[in-house]
């Protein structure tokens, strides 16, 4: 048997990763659910999701969320408008600007169950101790600056 060099994963390392692949797969089944009760793909659900929590967001803060280009922007966008789901009003100040409005709710379905399970973490959250919560929050922003190098 060869020695790598790599000490093994401590116990407390190892829960921490499956609590958040739980978290994230829990929340991956939910949003596949509605996305194909909606018949929209993936990429279109996480817009619409994002515009319906950021009404009146401007096309160009979403293409940076989404790390797409503004033509694919604008072709989401259509889509999305062509099928009802959003709405694209003129900026009152800037005619060149548009604002994005989401014409679902997130409390009725197909979305409800994502909605439900945010809810529930947040209020889970809300119940547990500050210093916890923000031992937790540096944390996690540490693992997500590690993965965005």
């Amino acid at each position: 048997m060869s020695d790598t060099g790599a000490s093994p994963t401590p116990p407390e390392t190892s829960r921490l990763l499956r609590a958040l692949h739980a978290h994230a797969d829990l929340r991956a089944t939910a949003m596949t659910a509605a996305r194909e009760k909606l018949q929209i793909s993936q990429q279109d659900a996480r817009a619409l999701e994002y515009i319906a929590l950021n009404p009146g967001v401007r096309p160009g803060v979403l293409r940076e969320y989404l790390g797409i280009t503004s033509a694919g922007v604008t072709t989401l966008t259509d889509r999305l408008v062509r099928r009802g789901v959003v709405s694209r009003e003129a900026d009152e100040t800037d005619r060149r600007a548009t604002h994005l409005t989401a014409s679902i709710d997130l409390d009725a379905e197909p979305w409800s169950t994502l909605t439900a399970i945010d809810r529930e973490l947040e209020q889970a959250i809300v119940d547990s101790d500050a210093h916890d919560v923000a031992a937790a929050t540096a944390l996690l922003e540490r693992l997500l600056g590690a993965l965005t190098r």
